[in-house]
């Protein structure tokens, strides 16, 4: 199956403490149904001091399940489903909102 969600996709979170939020998708883990957004599902790591950095507490990106975000429609804003196209002899997707491509 095609991936809907790919790296570099700007998202919106749907539900959880983040809902609302935007941000773009950092990497994306299929085996396991997760990707990382920047900005998004924060958790604070403590981190021992080394010669190479300071230490302290660190925010952290964690892992957000995919079906908690939807893409940000490129023409209209707000979230939209993806679908999927044949330009020529590629295959694209594109916002079901608008009918925007999305990538292609």
């Amino acid at each position: 199956m095609a991936a809907k969600l790919k790296k570099g996709d700007k998202v919106i979170v749907l539900t959880g403490k983040d809902k609302g939020k935007e941000g773009v998708i950092a990497s994306v883990s299929p085996s396991t149904g997760k990707a990382i957004v920047t900005g998004v599902n924060q958790a604070i790591r403590h981190t021992k001091q080394s010669q190479a950095s300071q230490g302290g507490r660190v925010p952290t990106d964690m892992p957000i399940q995919l079906s908690n975000l939807a893409i940000v429609d490129p023409k209209e804003g707000g979230a939209t489903r993806v679908g999927f196209k044949m330009e020529g002899d590629k295959k694209v997707r594109f916002a079901k909102k608008s009918g925007a491509l999305i990538d292609g």
